[in-house]
């Protein structure tokens, strides 16, 4: 059968539209072809979006030789090196993210609760009471400095100029710049791409410079996810080679802070919409212990963590590229299309999630989701690495929050913008700050 229905006009505009404004223009498109879908995208062809539980669950358990997720992951590239584990296929992927999995597992991951507790508490000590601040400038210093010292181990004295440099890295990463590739082109510092690679030099330069130094000083003691990466080994015993270790490492610096940064900005954005919510959230605060680990398993702030991913989740689909031809859900789709399983529409299914417009955390407690239903960290064996390290810094970060200051929302009516990749709010999610609790 040909491929799914979708939007006549031309692909230029369709690009446009997907780029610039997402959210209203998936929602048009479902609204008039139904759960799946094809966007025809200048510079991308063919893309079949789906929001069907039981086609996306076969996208994801399909042969992963087939349906490439590096090469569907392409618009990355300039940003993370295509070395990363983001962009790799096949044996060199599963190579890669062998070696990776250890830091983000178990006593490892939970080792760096009071470091997030401690960089939350930093990043909105100087918030001002009786006056307003910004939360997403506040969680990405935060989730910045949080990735800058269990990435690197990087204590006080070093932090401002590597926060700077992969800031100035991840801002330059614009949405125009990496969905439209002619744009990347150098042209000179002041140029979109003349930007990116300049800021591309700098964060490599620092990256480098901070491998030679662990190589000319090895430390066993460290525990760092730099130093577990340059110990790692695989099956014959080899180790990252520099350039593999410095994708990775950029990889974790850019995509892990910019992503819980915008997730946590809008986990205060429903929190304070809602006074329920935060009622029963602070409510089961009060009567925690104070160990960031305690915190971290707190049954009502998890689930208004995961309802959070799910009303506006951070990036709004993940993408396969066809590397062969292959038949799912009764679609033939040829080589060189890719699919793209539709993460905000998936979440926004009444079957699955009753008036799904509603911030209601209490779904997360009343039943539990299966993969192909609740997926804001993608799915199958290119699941987000950091998914669980994502979770628990954003728990505890938002209970932090939450027990220093009570704040009020500027602005219930935020709207989703692009910032790069990511969803992020308007305005960054403006507070006024009413007291210190």
């Amino acid at each position: 059968m040909s491929l799914p229905p979708g939007p006549r006009i031309p692909a230029a505009l369709q690009m446009v539209r997907w780029s610039t404004k997402p959210l209203p223009f998936l929602a048009e498109c479902r609204a008039e072809f139904g759960d799946t879908f094809t966007l025809n995208l200048a510079g991308f062809g063919r893309n079949i979006f789906t929001c069907d539980p039981d086609l996306i669950k076969q996208i994801y358990t399909s042969d992963p030789n087939v349906l490439l997720a590096g090469k569907g992951n392409d618009i990355l590239e300039p940003l993370l090196g295509p070395n990363s584990v983001l962009i790799l296929d096949g044996a060199r992927h599963a190579r890669q993210r062998k070696l990776m999995m250890p830091p983000f597992h178990g006593r490892r991951m939970k080792a760096y609760g009071q470091i997030i507790a401690d960089a939350t508490e930093r990043s909105i000590a100087d918030w001002p009471v009786g006056g307003e601040a910004i939360v997403h400038e506040a969680t990405q210093t935060l989730s910045l400095e949080v990735i800058l010292r269990a990435v690197f181990g990087i204590e006080e004295g070093g932090l401002s100029d590597a926060a700077r440099i992969i800031g100035e890295t991840t801002d330059a990463a614009t949405a125009l710049v990496l969905f439209f590739p002619f744009l990347q082109r150098d042209l000179g510092c002041w140029s979109p791409g003349g930007k990116l690679a300049r800021a591309g030099e700098r964060s490599d330069a620092l990256i480098q410079a901070e491998i030679d130094r662990r190589r000319s000083h090895p430390d066993d003691a460290r525990d760092d996810i730099l130093s577990l990466l340059m110990a790692a080994r695989d099956e014959d015993g080899a180790a990252m080679s520099d350039v593999e270790l410095r994708d990775q490492l950029l990889t974790l610096l850019a995509a892990g802070h910019e992503t819980t940064a915008t997730a946590l900005s809008w986990a205060l954005h429903w929190v304070l919409r809602e006074p329920r919510v935060l009622d029963a959230l602070l409510a089961e605060l009060d009567a925690a212990p104070d160990d960031p680990e305690s915190i971290s398993r707190l049954p009502y702030l998890t689930a208004a963590c995961r309802e959070t991913l799910r009303i506006i989740p951070v990036i709004p689909i993940t993408v396969r590229y066809a590397a062969a031809p292959i038949t799912l859900g009764g679609i033939d789709v040829p080589v060189g299309v890719r699919l793209a399983p539709c993460i905000h529409l998936l979440h926004q299914r009444e079957d699955l999630y009753p008036e799904a417009d509603v911030f209601r955390p209490e779904r997360f407690l009343e039943r539990k989701f299966r993969p192909h239903e609740f997926i804001p960290f993608g799915g199958g064996n290119r699941r987000c690495l950091g998914a669980a390290f994502a979770e628990y810094e954003m728990r505890i970060a938002l209970a932090v929050i939450l027990r220093m200051f009570v704040l009020e929302l500027v602005d219930s009516k935020t709207v989703p913008v692009r910032r790069n990749l990511t969803l992020t709010p308007k305005g960054g999610t403006r507070v006024k700050v009413l007291s210190r609790r």
